[in-house]
């Protein structure tokens, strides 16, 4: 259990892993409610970029008639791998950077 807290009260390896526990929506709310926790604020950064690239892909890959069904679905089970990865390197208190969207949350975080 990580011995520091965020401003919400939490520790923050519990801070980090409800960003990615609750997809977009954690990210958002913590974001707005995080003020001190570099760890919990690049969390919901990436959570936030993440699901939401995925949403988008998720939504297009729908709009084509025959191969939707089976893009959703391998949509749905990379989503499903990212969010168990994510959740599970949270709860250890790692800083675990994802490919592109790891960097572009770490530049960001900078400008907060």
């Amino acid at each position: 259990m990580s011995p520091f807290r965020s401003s919400t009260g939490l520790p923050d390896n519990i801070a980090g892993a409800l960003c990615y526990f609750f997809p977009f929506i954690g990210g958002i709310v913590f974001l707005a409610l995080e003020k001190r926790s570099r760890f919990v604020l690049f969390h919901a950064l990436q959570s936030l970029i993440v699901f939401g690239i995925l949403m988008i892909i998720h939504v297009l890959g729908s709009l084509f008639p025959l191969l939707g069904p089976l893009l959703s679905a391998l949509i749905f089970l990379c989503s499903f791998a990212v969010w168990l990865l994510m959740i599970y390197h949270a709860l250890r208190g790692k800083w675990y950077k994802l490919p592109w969207v790891g960097q572009i949350a770490e530049q960001q975080l900078r400008h907060l």
